[in-house]
């Protein structure tokens, strides 16, 4: 069997294809923002690793498993034009991963001291990884909300709603990762 080639060349002059075939240029809009979503999904692989090192909560490690497919979801639809979505059967994010990734956020949290002030992002080394995959999913959230507001009707449903929960989703990970180790919060008090 012949092994496939790494590089194909057709990126060389600045442009890429979507999902479609089309091409466009690689400093498009859409492709920093799928980039950026990959980003994010190589944070969290990287969350990942250490989660399934510490043994805490193997349940948490399949899910947040689960959730870096759902990037791949997200990233797919946003490499292709939202009317050509369906005809390429492109995976969507529909409202039952929404309500799953809520249950979760409670349940964790069910576990965890209330705060009253801000958490500074650190800890043990998972959670300092969860937080940074918190900042990077704040970032892709702003950057899914600037395109939309350049190319209305474009995002892919549920995109936003999506991103938005999951920086909760990681922020409470972090929280209950510090706690299970028995690590102290630092917390924000001015």
């Amino acid at each position: 069997m012949k092994k496939a080639s790494v590089y194909t060349r057709g990126g060389d002059m600045g442009e890429t294809s979507l999902v479609s075939g089309n091409r466009i240029s690689k400093g498009d809009e859409r492709i920093d923002l799928y980039g950026e979503v990959d980003e994010l999904n190589s944070f969290l692989g990287f969350a990942c690793s250490e989660l399934e090192k510490i043994k805490i909560d193997s349940d948490l490690y399949t899910y947040t498993l689960g959730l870096q497919s759902r990037l791949f979801d997200l990233g797919s639809n946003l490499a292709c034009e939202k009317e050509l979505q369906e005809k390429y059967k492109l995976p969507q994010i529909n409202d039952d991963e929404i309500l799953k990734m809520e249950a979760q956020i409670d349940l964790l949290n069910s576990s965890l001291k209330p705060i009253q002030h801000f958490v500074m992002p650190g800890g043990e080394e998972a959670a300092s990884r969860f937080h940074i995959c918190r900042t990077v999913c704040r970032r892709v959230e702003r950057s899914l909300v600037r395109f939309e507001n350049h190319n209305p009707g474009e995002l892919p449903d549920n995109a936003v709603v999506f991103i938005n929960r999951l920086s909760d989703f990681l922020f409470i990970v972090s929280r209950y990762v510090n706690t299970n180790l028995k690590r102290e919060e630092i917390l924000w008090i001015p």
